[in-house]
């Protein structure tokens, strides 16, 4: 319970500002079918993070604790760094006229690639060292994210602003990156 509530909680606020995030909002304002879409989002977050959460498995049980504990807390730092930088929807990744659910899978499932929540969905694999929690939390962070960002499109920005939500995310990131470094986050699952 404890790998699937932090991975929710990580990639939920990690995905804030994200450029998956704003692809959801384009993919919204493009095609008008939420529905296919957030069944889009959810297969390509699917299939992307149970690779990442596989890749973190083997990188976990192939590192000695020690290393894996280094490695664990300057990812985290590098990903608290990597947050506060915003994300832009590329061109390329903006869909072709396929249907809104191929399309809406297709480009998420590309976007994700080398995402920071890929790489977070990696480094909770190695840490918890389990798939499935895994894998079903961070797919329901980047839900909980994207999912109001479909709904709602541009009003999210109004009650929410992107930047201050990136700050806290970052600021997440560095704190699990601290307490991983310091041993001190045993008590969170770290």
């Amino acid at each position: 319970m404890q790998a699937f509530l932090v991975a929710t909680g990580t990639i939920a606020l990690a995905e804030i500002g994200d450029k998956t995030q704003l692809l959801a909002l384009l993919l919204a304002t493009r095609f008008r079918k939420p529905w296919p879409i957030v069944a889009g989002i959810l297969v390509a977050t699917l299939a992307n993070h149970l690779l990442a959460a596989l890749a973190g498995l083997w990188i976990g049980r192939w590192l000695q604790p020690q290393w894996l504990r280094w490695g664990l807390g300057l990812g985290f730092l590098a990903m608290a760094a990597w947050t506060l930088r915003p994300d832009k929807a590329d061109e390329e990744e903006q869909p072709g006229r396929w249907g809104a659910f191929l399309a809406t899978v297709v480009a998420f499932f590309l976007a994700e690639i080398g995402d920071k929540t890929q790489v977070a969905t990696m480094m909770l694999g190695a840490r918890f060292g389990t798939l499935w929690p895994v894998v079903a939390g961070t797919t329901l962070g980047m839900l909980i994210a994207d999912v109001p960002a479909v709904f709602l499109g541009e009003r999210i920005t109004r009650w929410a602003p992107a930047a201050t939500i990136r700050y806290v995310a970052a600021g997440l990131f560095g704190a699990l990156g601290l307490a991983t470094l310091l041993g001190a986050g045993r008590a969170f699952g770290l």
